[in-house]
């Protein structure tokens, strides 16, 4: 999590946690395929493991996600970003950042950890090159200050990678 995001982290609501509880719960029960969930104490803060698709680009390739939820989860998208090494995709920055139209402006209360999970791996699966988005440097050093992603205003017009 970022500095202004730890700063500004509050506890979660009954709602936002009862939600959570019964993601975790459906998740034990039934995960979504080429995710692990890493448990911790921490029912605000999810480390989930991902494992690329077997016949794609990041086929035997693994890497986390870090998912943090906001007081008012779920009417509040989770930020969600890769922890280092984030995957060479051209919508993941290097510092871990996705851009995902579901994670800031489509988010939906209907949605869940695993939805986010399946969109997340559904757009590596489809990705037809391994590189960075063209404007990487620009953006990491401009989030060097500890600036979440979800205080970013992305532009999503890109949709074929």
């Amino acid at each position: 999590m970022t500095a202004s995001t730890a700063a500004s982290r509050k506890t979660l609501s009954k709602i936002a946690s009862n939600r959570l509880q019964k993601e975790l719960v459906e998740w034990q029960v039934n995960p979504p395929a080429g995710f692990k969930h890493k448990v911790t104490d921490n029912l605000q803060r999810w480390v989930i493991e991902v494992n690329g698709a077997h016949g794609t680009l990041y086929a035997n390739e693994t890497y986390q996600l870090q998912v943090d939820f906001p007081e008012n989860y779920p009417m509040e998208a989770p930020q969600v970003i890769f922890l280092h090494p984030a995957p060479l995709h051209p919508h993941i920055y290097s510092n871990g950042h996705i851009c995902l139209d579901i994670l800031y402006d489509s988010w939906s209360p209907a949605m869940t950890v695993s939805s986010i999970c399946i969109s997340i791996l559904s757009m590596l699966s489809s990705s037809t090159m391994k590189q960075r988005p063209e404007d990487n440097d620009r953006y990491v050093n401009n989030c060097r200050n500890g600036k979440s992603p979800k205080e970013t205003r992305w532009w999503f017009h890109d949709d074929k990678v």
